[in-house]
């Protein structure tokens, strides 16, 4: 491609506001916003509680296990390196490859999402028209420099934090008859009484599960973004207490408040619920402003999605996993081949122009719950394997400047409760294909790179040779 020259390093322009509100944005938007809804629908209110806070558990191992990678190796493409590094090499281009498909799938959503939105002001106009007008829109915003991209999401991110605030408050206020909710009598207790919590029995909750990852997916951009901030041994610790503090509070907060003033059954996919909230407490211009806010925080979500996509491919091709064409930078040192390629699978959106949009987004979602729930394993598995390294090759735990607490428990738990996830979800015949599918992708690129890549690559799965890296 014209124009284009091979860097062999992005810069490190984002700024540790930059990081923290890059990976808080990256989880407000279609997770809260309308899969709320739709997963209280499901499991009611008691389950939604209980899986998002299970969900909230295994969040916090999973950050704090890439922590202590990130801050220790702040790479661009982080986790897919340090499964390729620490797991093997076939097990970092399977890694790589999973996130990818389900990164680029969650734009997809994000872009089906805000397609359902503008339903609300034009519903004459079909959904996948405004998919392909997001999609050329966002890929414009990609294309700039990467301090251009990061501060217009740390101004994005700003407006969904300050929009879920005032949700909160106005919801709370609701609850407790401060604020008039419409017709319907205050306090809203009845929702939340025992008899209505699992109106589909308690076993809905792990299927629903896969809802909550995909809504909690999006944390881990600040290991993606590590090799492109500033001090990240500093801002990388500080963005994920923060990040894991604020999106379980908003996350559960939102959900008790929502689970309280809608039955289970009000709830679903064409209309947030947040916007349904805003209209009962008679704010005025609530849907037009309400909406607005949504589609923001669900673009910047997309706009998330492409970054971390393709700077996971910018550095797989410097690993030689993927086509070198994809390591290729553009004048303003942005992967434009990479992204050009991820933004061919947000393609799959205009699905909307021939199946229904809810169905096309709940498809998109389950992809993409399977593909980071694989990916959270993997990131903890690889925490586990590199800190055995690093104390057999003589390091002490002491040296390294932030640490996963209780070792080696979090990381296996984390593993293990991914795992159950997984096979409960084998279960349930609505999700079984996805993770069938899913699971066969992760082995068929495992195996690919074995007998096609590995001997190209001159790559050995014995990673002794690289100890001396590790201390």
């Amino acid at each position: 491609m014209e124009g284009m020259q091979s860097h062999e390093q992005l810069n490190r322009s984002m700024k540790k506001r930059h990081l923290f509100m890059l990976s808080l944005g990256g989880v407000i938007g279609t997770g809260l916003f309308l899969n709320a809804g739709y997963t209280i629908n499901q499991a009611g209110a008691g389950g939604a509680m209980i899986g998002y806070l299970v969900g909230g558990v295994i969040l916090y191992m999973v950050m704090v296990c890439l922590g202590e990678l990130a801050v220790h190796m702040p790479v661009t493409g982080s986790f897919q390196k340090y499964a390729a590094k620490y797991i093997g090499p076939s097990a970092g281009f399977a890694l790589g490859w999973m996130y990818f498909v389900g990164s680029a799938a969650t734009a997809g959503v994000e872009f089906t999402a805000a397609g359902i939105l503008m339903k609300q002001w034009f519903p004459h106009v079909p959904v996948w028209i405004w998919c392909a007008v997001f999609i050329v829109l966002l890929f414009t915003l990609n294309a700039l420099t990467t301090k251009g991209f990061a501060e217009a999401e740390y101004w994005f991110a700003g407006i969904k934090v300050v929009a879920v605030i005032a949700f909160i408050l106005i919801g709370i206020a609701g609850i407790f008859g401060f604020i008039p909710l419409s017709d319907r009598p205050a306090p809203f207790f009845n929702n939340l009484a025992p008899s209505g919590l699992f109106p589909a029995g308690i076993a809905i909750v792990f299927v629903t599960m896969m809802n909550v990852i995909f809504s909690y997916q999006g944390s881990e951009l600040i290991g993606i973004a590590a090799g492109e901030s500033e001090e990240p041994e500093k801002n990388i610790p500080r963005a994920i207490r923060n990040v894991l503090f604020r999106i379980i509070v908003f996350y559960i907060a939102s959900i008790i408040i929502l689970a309280a003033i809608f039955p289970s059954s009000e709830l679903g996919l064409l209309e947030s619920p947040f916007v349904t909230l805003m209209k009962l407490a008679g704010v005025p211009y609530a849907a037009g402003i309400m909406n607005f806010i949504i589609l923001t925080a669900i673009l910047s979500v997309g706009n998330s999605c492409l970054y971390a996509s393709t700077r996971l491919l910018w550095a797989m091709a410097h690993d030689g996993m993927v086509p070198k064409l994809f390591g290729k930078l553009s004048k303003r040192k942005v992967p434009l081949n990479a992204l050009l390629f991820t933004i061919s699978f947000s393609l799959l959106s205009l699905l909307t122009s021939f199946i229904a949009a809810d169905t096309v987004f709940v498809l998109l979602m389950s992809i993409a719950g399977i593909s980071v729930t694989i990916s959270w394993m993997g990131i903890a598995l690889s925490q586990y394997m590199f800190r055995r390294r690093f104390i057999k090759a003589g390091g002490k735990k002491e040296e390294l400047k932030y640490r996963v607490p209780l070792y080696p428990f979090v990381p296996l738990f984390c593993v293990t409760f991914c795992f159950s996830i997984l096979v409960f979800l084998v279960f349930d015949p609505t999700q079984r294909i996805g993770v069938l599918y899913g699971t066969g992708f992760l082995v068929a690129c495992v195996l690919f790179y074995k007998f096609k890549l590995a001997k190209k690559a001159g790559a050995s799965e014995d990673l002794d040779e690289d100890d001396q890296d590790i201390v």
